[in-house]
């Protein structure tokens, strides 16, 4: 539903055909891989409510239709915080969204715990966003080992090491050109065992394998992250998981 957060389930698989002005298998620039039709994804909002969200009500709101999550000088924030879903701690998943970010820093948080003693706060794996398209599409981890694999990269983690590239995904130049600018993204992560995959509108934008035993999380909490700093608002729509 253009502009809510209900997934829609499809039927029958389509032909596959070219769209009109598109080449084979419907590819152009605005659309670098045909999306595959989706089934098994339960949406994480009613598109009208928060219910099944943990959060901070002067930061997260629902408007219509859409998730927002907005900070003001008015309404500053001293830590982060985060839009946290009570449904459960996925392992292997997919999760799917759309998001607009206006200024600011954030990321989606999941196989994620809850910071002790902070209320609505995260730790865990990260796909970062931000408003310049300087990290967005990188793996991070939020209070943890920080960058794990920047945009473009696909990388390892041994046991007690630091993440190293082990291949390349595209140049940061070519990945960043296909980021909208205050326009609406489509996110997908892919979480199955120790691999992770990030997918921002139809392209690989990183990919990391990760052995570290000991200080990985192989499940967890999913959430939306807005940033200390200055003023900034996240919209989400279309949030979607799949479990294994």
């Amino acid at each position: 539903m253009a502009g809510g957060l209900i997934a829609q389930e499809s039927g029958a698989p389509r032909p596959a055909e070219a769209p009109k002005g598109r080449g084979p298998g419907g590819i152009n620039a605005a659309n670098p891989v045909p999306a595959l039709e989706e089934s098994g994804f339960q949406a994480l909002s009613d598109g009208q409510t928060l219910k099944g969200w943990d959060f901070d009500p002067n930061v997260w709101r629902v408007e219509g239709g859409v998730i927002v999550g907005e900070t003001t000088p008015e309404k500053a924030i001293k830590q982060n915080t985060f839009l946290i879903w009570s449904g459960g701690k996925p392992g292997d998943f997919e999760l799917k969204f759309e998001y607009r970010l206006t200024g600011g820093n954030t990321g989606v948080q999941y196989r994620s715990v809850e910071v002790p003693g902070v209320k609505w706060g995260l730790k865990g794996y990260q796909g970062d966003i931000d408003a310049q398209q300087r990290y967005t599409g990188q793996i991070y981890e939020e209070r943890g080992r920080g960058f794990l694999a920047l945009r473009g990269q696909a990388a390892y983690v041994g046991a007690g090491k630091k993440s190293g590239m082990v291949g390349a995904l595209g140049s940061g130049e070519e990945l960043k050109a296909l980021l909208k600018d205050g326009d609406w993204n489509a996110f997908h992560v892919i979480a199955r065992g120790n691999t992770i995959v990030q997918i921002v509108n139809g392209r690989v934008m990183s990919l990391l394998v990760d052995d570290d035993v000991a200080n990985r999380m192989i499940e967890g909490l999913i959430g939306f992250q807005v940033h200390t700093g200055p003023p900034m608002k996240l919209e989400l729509r279309n949030v979607r998981l799949k479990t294994y």
